[in-house]
């Protein structure tokens, strides 16, 4: 069966500071809430020994799809703070309410609560903070909370020292359970299995990847992989399948495992790029988004190589619309369910770059064939949608499993760019390309 893909812009935001990594909000009643993290380097900064400063600021917004008049995303909220090198949503509420983790350059596990005013506005207010150490950077962070069990709630944070450290947080205060030395140089990344959350991965900048047995100790990994030829800078477990791990690399690879052989991957899927963040979807256990640094954004379609067939697994969307380094991206779990609005006939856009209270449109063709991305313009209209003959890839799909993957699917994610920094929102549309299912039965 040929599908389909596309994906549009909705709205694109100046972060002022390097972008580098964007949350959706995944509890319910919460899931239009985003959060943006940046980083600068301040060099140069009129300090006694030197050193340059590392500042960040931490956004927060809300998704409304209320009409095509206005800009989807609002911002909420602004806050200075150190630099961000990572956020993370809890996925479950603590003590009623949504915690969002925070990586900072200055050695800091920060948590912060989102609070609902009387007067309906959001806002994060401070919980707790605690030092992993002295004279490095955390850099990575995940909750034990991936298939929402509520029951020990625990992060797991790497830094540029290459330790790792395993904190539980009860009572709104972070207390540190252990510490250890896992890479040589810097520990770009660290999870949590989810099905086990006794077993934690980690990734360092000694091109290795290692496992790890709480219960056992620190004292030697559970397996060593050497597998990845460079930094090992991304690692998520699959929260819908048992032992599935996916990890990215500095050398441009995502390799897919199953945590039972580590020997060996189940996949290796070259993607241009870095990959610096991987995402599993949230509800379609096939899916993966992959923030490919030099090489944009793609959503791999995961199923065939999960199935044993070994071979890499082939891009079903790709969204290229960023002018700098991909870092931060995520899916949001609220339904896009209604259709994308269709453009009436419109003159041919020229570039056009307006700024208004910090949101930027931008207008022009997509110059790819690949797959169409498009913009809106300030009228909600698609841009060049209705100018030009659409560029939409129909090729024949992945073969999809009826009882896990819709039959359709429409999703809205958020991505960022780190030299440019510029956060978007966009959606992907994925279903079955009924005119050629038309021809076909012609």
């Amino acid at each position: 069966m040929a599908w389909k893909s596309r994906t549009r812009s909705l709205q694109v935001f100046d972060t002022e500071l390097s972008a580098d990594t964007v949350e959706w909000c995944p509890l319910p009643q919460r899931q239009d809430v985003l959060v943006c993290g940046t980083y600068q380097l301040q060099r140069g900064a009129a300090e006694d020994d030197g050193t340059p400063s590392r500042t960040g600021r931490l956004y927060l917004f809300e998704f409304r799809r209320e009409g095509s008049m206005s800009p989807p995303l609002t911002e909420l909220q602004r806050m200075d703070t150190a630099a961000i090198l990572d956020l993370k949503w809890c996925h479950v509420p603590v003590s009623g309410r949504a915690v969002l983790g925070m990586a900072a350059a200055t050695g800091e596990l920060q948590l912060y609560t989102l609070s609902d005013s009387q007067e309906g506005g959001r806002s994060l207010q401070t919980l707790s903070s605690l030092e992993v150490g002295a004279e490095r950077l955390a850099l990575s962070l995940d909750w034990s909370t991936g298939r929402m069990d509520s029951s020990d709630v625990r992060v797991v944070c790497s830094d540029s020292a290459g330790c790792i450290s395993v904190l539980s947080l009860a009572e709104g205060a972070l207390t540190a359970l252990s510490q250890w030395k896992a890479h040589n140089f810097e520990a770009w990344i660290s999870a949590f299995s989810y099905w086990d959350t006794q077993l934690v991965y980690s990734g360092g900048d000694d091109c290795k990847l290692k496992g790890w047995d709480l219960r056992v100790g620190p004292s030697s990994p559970t397996f060593i992989s050497k597998r990845h030829s460079m930094g090992v800078c991304s690692i998520h477990s699959n929260p819908h399948r048992e032992h599935i791990l996916a990890t990215g690399s500095y050398d441009e690879q995502v390799l897919l495992w199953d945590g039972r052989n580590m020997r060996q991957p189940l996949s290796e899927s070259p993607m241009g790029g870095g990959v610096w963040r991987l995402k599993w979807h949230p509800s379609h256990q096939h899916l993966l988004l992959a923030a490919c640094m030099h090489n944009d954004f793609h959503i791999l379609h995961c199923q065939q190589a999960l199935e044993g067939s070994g071979g890499a697994c082939p891009l079903v969307a790709s969204y290229i619309l960023h002018n700098s380094l991909a870092y931060g991206a995520d899916w949001s779990r609220l339904s896009l369910e209604e259709p994308a609005p269709c453009s009436p006939a419109a003159a041919e856009p020229k570039e056009n770059l307006t700024e208004s209270g910090g949101h930027l449109r931008i207008q022009y063709e997509s110059p790819t064939a690949s797959f169409d991305t498009s913009l809106e313009d300030d009228a909600g209209r698609y841009i060049p949608e209705g100018i030009a003959p659409p560029s939409t890839s129909s090729t024949a799909g992945p073969v999809l499993n009826p009882d896990s993957d819709a039959p359709s699917l429409s999703c809205l994610l958020a991505s960022c760019s780190f030299y440019d920094h510029m956060l978007h929102v966009w959606r992907w549309d994925w279903a079955p390309d009924e005119a050629q299912q038309e021809t076909e039965q012609c």
